[in-house]
């Protein structure tokens, strides 16, 4: 069983910031590394370096460049990674154990730590994944049996992530597909990496245009349960929220975020 460590950046314009950052996220072993929007000056193309490749792409959107990550990888077991990622020294072998202990398993989310006190995340217990546990997932705990994703031609949802105008929900969109497919999603909640210095580069408070998404993405995950979706989200996350916007206006904010979302409006 080989790993790959499949990682979305922008603007990686020569070989020094791309030998920076494979010695800052500590990747050990194989990865596919894609560059979305360098300058035109870029001297960076597609180019190997022993077992890791960077592809060059003047284009963004999150979820496109994790589905040519994905395109490329040649790996038995692929990590979703972001640049602001740094492994633990054995991370190849944590993925391996973990995939030894449930070896009928798709996909396997691990735990990944951060140094921003407003971005950790708990725990999942060890076990499979259903649809609402598959919520509390981020895509940089996610390891991928590339073959069973490839198989079934599953994909990150391009309308949806960091990039484009439905900027969020492209993971979780991602797991609920492949719970759809019949793939079996598992936790194991061993640290893997840690995120440093994250910000959030699209929350910008819960507002009109966030609970708008909301809507699309819970229109987007199942067409008949969309509403009950957005109740259940409006009443468990109301300690969150209620000091930027009451509960019926984001409510009404979710139907009107569903219907764009319908009639074609988001693109």
């Amino acid at each position: 069983m080989n790993v790959e460590v499949l990682v979305s950046t922008m603007n990686i314009e020569n070989s020094t910031m791309y030998n920076k950052l494979l010695k800052k996220m500590n990747i050990k072993g194989k990865s596919v590394i894609i560059n979305q929007c360098p300058s035109k000056d870029s001297k960076l193309n597609n180019i190997s370096k022993g077992d890791n490749k960077i592809f060059t792409f003047y284009e963004k959107g999150l979820s496109k460049s994790r589905n040519k990550a994905i395109q490329y990888s040649t790996a038995d077991i692929a990590l979703i990674a972001d640049d602001d990622l740094k492994y633990v020294d054995n991370y190849e072998q944590i993925v391996k154990d973990a995939y030894a202990k449930f070896p009928d398993a798709d996909i396997i989310a691990f735990y990944v730590s951060s140094d921003n006190i407003n971005n950790i995340k708990p725990k999942l217990k060890e076990g499979r994944v259903n649809m609402l546990r598959s919520f509390k997932i981020q895509s940089v705990q996610l390891s991928l049996k590339i073959s069973s994703v490839k198989k079934r031609n599953i994909k990150f949802d391009e309308e949806f992530g960091a990039g484009s105008k439905l900027f969020m929900g492209e993971e979780n969109i991602f797991l609920i597909d492949c719970l759809k497919s019949k793939l079996k999603i598992y936790s194991y909640p061993v640290e893997i990496a840690k995120l440093t210095n994250r910000k959030s580069t699209w929350f910008k408070g819960y507002d009109n245009e966030y609970f708008q998404i909301k809507g699309a993405f819970f229109c987007r995950i199942n067409r008949y349960l969309w509403f009950l979706l957005c109740i259940q989200f409006i009443i468990r996350k109301r300690n969150e929220y209620t000091n930027s916007i009451s509960p019926l206006n984001a409510l009404k904010n979710m139907i009107i975020g569903r219907k764009k979302y319908i009639g074609g409006e988001h693109g």
